[in-house]
């Protein structure tokens, strides 16, 4: 079978042979004491081999956040706001921008993207109606659209109308994601600047967010919260010599599996991820002034 994930590292370690370094670069580096790889995927022979569109991938690993560290939060808020910044087009310095939260609030591992919207500060209004006083501040725009089971309307359908509205530079995009490894589970921010697929975490995928269907630049923010039980079950397998085992064959109908703590961590990385776009978007905001904004 195949392996699946949503994270460019991990596609590419499950890779037969190793990527071509003309068609796929790699580096890495330390952010805020975060180890952070990039993955540039350069070509679309490439993006086929891998399973992942072309573009630039940015993987913050949280391990010291999720461990509550001393000073962990606002670092790994600055951390990601960085990446957040470098990803952001050019064209977009000072534009408007919408930020989208995908997924169910309702289902745990699938509210990462709307419980990050409760933490993001949004700015159009103020900005339109109070220039004098918010003028240095960027528009920003926040909804959680839901799922089309809730409002039967598409993700995209809504998205649309809401640019076709406001017309912002650019869309942020929230949502929970599938790792192939209990390892990266809530210790792992993903980011894209191809766009995202909503529901594709979870084997649901509707119509894909990107520059292609939207017509501006979508910033993907995704955070794997499950790992596919037939993925999990040909790891095991795998490693221990692909043994014939009644449990491992269990694990391969359809399923989801998450932590023991997934309330706790859903809510402390979307708290996280939310005030990182504060920061990215505001760069004079410091965690204590977003909590002071937010209270």
């Amino acid at each position: 079978m195949a392996f699946r994930t949503d994270l460019a590292v991990e596609a590419l370690e499950n890779m037969e042979k190793a990527a071509d370094e003309q068609q796929v670069r790699q580096t890495d580096r330390d952010l805020e004491g975060f180890s952070v790889r990039e993955v540039d995927i350069l070509s679309e022979h490439a993006a086929r081999d891998i399973g992942k569109p072309r573009g630039r991938y940015l993987t913050l690993e949280l391990a010291a956040l999720m461990r509550r560290e001393e000073d962990a939060f606002p670092r790994a808020c600055r951390a990601l706001g960085t990446l957040l910044a470098e990803l952001l087009p050019e064209t977009a310095a000072q534009r408007p921008i919408l930020v989208t939260g995908l997924g169910n609030r309702m289902i745990t591992p699938d509210a990462i993207g709307p419980q990050a919207i409760d933490h993001v500060i949004a700015t159009r209004h103020l900005v339109e109606h109070e220039p004098d006083i918010f003028s240095s501040w960027r528009a920003v725009s926040a909804i959680a659209p839901g799922v089309l089971g809730q409002t039967g309307v598409e993700t995209g359908e809504v998205v649309q109308g809401v640019l076709d509205r406001i017309k912002p530079a650019a869309v942020l995009a929230v949502d929970a994601l599938a790792a192939g490894r209990l390892s990266r589970l809530l210790r792992t921010v993903q980011l894209a600047d191809t766009g995202i697929t909503p529901g594709a975490g979870v084997g649901n995928a509707r119509s894909a967010l990107n520059e292609e269907t939207l017509g501006i630049p979508v910033i993907a923010i995704g955070v794997p919260t499950v790992v596919d039980g037939a993925t999990l079950a040909h790891e095991i397998s795998a490693q221990l010599g692909e043994p014939q085992c009644e449990a491992l064959e269990d694990l391969s109908r359809p399923v989801m599996i998450t932590t023991r703590d997934i309330d706790r961590e859903v809510a402390d990385i979307s708290r996280m991820i939310g005030y990182a776009i504060n920061m990215a978007l505001h760069p004079h905001l410091t965690v204590s002034d977003i909590d002071l904004y937010l209270s």
